[in-house]
């Protein structure tokens, strides 16, 4: 709900591709995540059955992943559960499977060899293997050889850290969807004043969007200085 009194005010003008996501929000193309959307696209061919995605915490590595995941009923798995349970319980009827933050499996025997099998399990349904990371395979320290050369194999897409035109877009985005429309100075005095992450984006507009309904007032530059400040 639009607080009282919030100014419908000029969006900032960004040129970014704009689609359709394949689960319940859009996502913005911009050259840090372009690679990776394409192969996403590619989805279900392939070839090898896989893809590892990587790239620093914020991202948007989370976020592609459910995109692809929407398309391919992929179960998500962690790596704490690689070390629970056997890959016919966590993949059930699935064909598909999300790894996120892979490069948490390696260095652990158990972690290692659940994955090999789970890979050589997707392999005979003929199903494919999303793994997303911070860091990229090759410095991956794998002990087991096989699983080695099978993660080797994949291809490997970089998603870098968003810049200002995609943050601005994500911003004005995550605005619009809460009924909230913010002037070009907020946009900016956001740009300059927090992390570049989608997550920090998201805290940010739902702290914004809370305190200016709580307190019907207009999100204005002073306003956002004063949330930002703790006040």
């Amino acid at each position: 709900m639009t607080a009282p009194g919030m100014l419908m005010r000029e969006q900032l003008p960004l040129n970014l591709g704009h689609r359709p996501a394949l689960g319940q929000e859009d996502f913005l193309v911009a050259p840090c995540n372009e690679q990776a959307i394409a192969w996403l696209d590619r989805w279900p061919e392939w070839e090898p059955p896989g893809l590892v995605i990587h790239g620093p915490a914020g991202c948007g590595k989370t976020h592609l992943a459910h995109v692809w995941q929407a398309r391919s009923q992929a179960v998500f798995l962690s790596p704490e559960s690689l070390q629970e349970d056997e890959p016919p319980e966590l993949l059930r009827d699935n064909s598909s499977a999300i790894i996120e933050n892979a490069d948490r499996v390696v260095g652990s025997a158990a972690r290692e060899r659940t994955l090999l099998h789970l890979y050589n399990i997707l392999g005979e349904r003929r199903g494919s293997l999303l793994l997303t990371a911070v860091t990229p395979v090759a410095g991956w320290q794998t002990e087991l050889p096989d699983l080695r050369s099978r993660i080797a194999a994949l291809p490997a897409v970089d998603v870098g850290a968003p810049d200002d035109p995609l943050i601005g877009a994500v911003l004005v985005k995550m605005f619009s969807d809460r009924q909230l429309r913010v002037g070009q100075d907020v946009i900016a005095y956001l740009l300059t004043h927090m992390e570049r992450s989608f997550s920090a984006a998201r805290r940010i507009v739902a702290a914004l969007d809370s305190r200016a309904l709580a307190a019907k007032r207009r999100i204005t530059v002073p306003f956002v200085a004063e949330v930002l400040d703790g006040r």
